[in-house]
């Protein structure tokens, strides 16, 4: 059953549970009234006949039949007796009725009575007068009441069901609208397969639950195209990169099991093997390490980072590696808030993140010092890196965040191609981006950016 179905029912569920409360509430209501009502006009016609009968002496039974006549409607199969302190009847009359000396001692003994006998209803008064005790005792029969009962309880009937009817097709609508986004959601989702992991469900006006489960979606899609782009880039350039140095060592080998040779021969092509060797074992160590990068992306939690602590951190790393002095850090606008010094981010992998941009950046710079500039502003926190390297051209600088990519005046430095690839993936994980600056003869930057916008915990 569809949601919007199971949604219809509830909802005509609890409002016709509701409406039939009410129905019945106000039908239980007026088969009351209806008794109370009745039961109060025979309590009209036992005063009037107190008033009549007690207080003027010379009025008869024809006489009390005539005022009540005139005055009161009359009601069907009206009987009214006066009882005096013997339990006699004051006057006849020719319909027979009569009440037990047990019902009026009842009345004598409570002042009033109120009850039903078969079809009839009775009341009774007891009244104190200076002619004596009288009981005065008055029915009729409600003849139009059951009609009346029958009548409201179709009426509530039709009412109950034309109202369910109303209530399922609202309920229908009802639901059809509250999950519209989600249909537009599900026909979205269709659209999405492995071929086009880079597609992302439209955002919806509303901040609900909806807009909370297309925020996860997008974020769940987000893991999968990482996924995809891990397994797609691994096959495609691990064979590449693995095969090149597996073919060298292979055809060096055959080309020393030719012919006999010297020892300086041999030595020569064991070091080319050594060396290929030497890259083998550094492609593989990039690989695990990109996979293992990829792994931490999708798991990481973020947390509080501050990024010039950070940053003392790397100088103290490279003034050993290097030498002292060999990372120049500058510090520019700094804010007068620490707080805004800080960010979400996994600290382990933003320092794997900054530390290769900043080892590529030694790598090229030919024994030059590498400069940091740490920036803040209003709105941005900036990390820029800059190498004494060669440059970087305008159409190289599209691809240098590739797996495998390395540029072509720099083949000769030792490098896997993974460390500007696994950078631009950390940084972009913690919302940030970053960016090469280089006019393509002599130097580069590598600028990091926070928006500070990201920064509220």
């Amino acid at each position: 059953m569809k949601i919007k179905t199971r949604l219809s029912i509830y909802f005509t569920l609890i409002s016709c549970g509701a409406l039939l409360l009410v129905l019945l509430a106000v039908y239980f209501s007026v088969f009351t009234y209806f008794r109370i009502d009745f039961n109060q006009r025979l309590a009209d016609r036992v005063e009037l006949a107190a008033k009549l009968y007690l207080e003027a002496d010379e009025v008869g039974p024809q006489e009390l039949d005539s005022v009540q006549r005139k005055y009161l409607e009359r009601l069907p199969d009206e009987v009214v007796r006066i009882y005096n302190e013997r339990n006699k009847a004051a006057f006849d009359a020719s319909n027979g009725i009569y009440w037990t000396d047990a019902i009026i001692e009842q009345v004598r003994k409570n002042g009033s009575i109120e009850y039903e006998e078969g079809d009839r209803q009775v009341v009774g008064k007891h009244v104190v007068d200076n002619q004596g005790n009288f009981v005065i005792l008055a029915s009729a029969v409600d003849r139009s009441f059951h009609r009346r009962l029958t009548t409201i309880a179709y009426l509530t009937l039709i009412v109950f069901i034309c109202f369910s009817g109303v209530l399922f097709f609202a309920g229908q609508w009802f639901a059809k609208k509250a999950l519209s986004p989600i249909k537009s959601i599900i026909d979205q989702m269709h659209q999405i397969g492995s071929r086009n992991l880079h597609k992302r469900i439209d955002d919806v006006k509303n901040k609900d639950e909806i807009a909370e489960l297309i925020s996860n979606f997008n974020y769940l899609l987000e893991r999968l195209e990482n996924a995809f782009e891990l397994q797609q880039s691994f096959v495609a350039n691990a064979s590449h990169e693995l095969r090149t140095p597996l073919t060298s060592i292979m055809g060096e080998a055959d080309v020393a099991l030719e012919k006999k040779r010297t020892t300086e021969e041999y030595e020569q092509i064991l070091r080319s093997i050594s060396a290929d060797a030497m890259r083998l074992r550094e492609i593989i160590s990039s690989l695990m390490e990109l996979a293992q990068v990829d792994f931490n992306y999708t798991l990481t939690e973020l947390a509080p980072v501050r990024v010039d602590e950070l940053i003392w951190e790397l100088d103290d790393i490279w003034a050993a590696r290097k030498a002292p002095g060999m990372l120049k850090i500058s510090f520019t606008e700094l804010p007068e808030d620490e707080n805004e010094l800080v960010i979400p981010a996994n600290k382990a992998l933003l320092d794997i993140a900054i530390n290769n941009i900043i080892d590529n950046a030694f790598k090229y710079s030919d024994g030059q010092p590498v400069l940091l500039n740490f920036r803040v502003t209003h709105n941005t926190i900036s990390i820029a890196i800059t190498d004494a390297g060669p440059g970087i051209s305008e159409d190289e600088a599209k691809n240098i965040f590739k797996p495998f990519y390395r540029v072509k005046r720099t083949q000769s430095v030792q490098g896997s191609g993974v460390g500007l690839y696994i950078a631009g993936k950390i940084i972009a994980l913690f919302k940030g981006t970053i960016k090469v600056e280089s006019d393509g003869s002599s130097g580069s930057s590598f600028i990091i950016s926070f928006p500070t916008s990201q920064l509220k915990f």
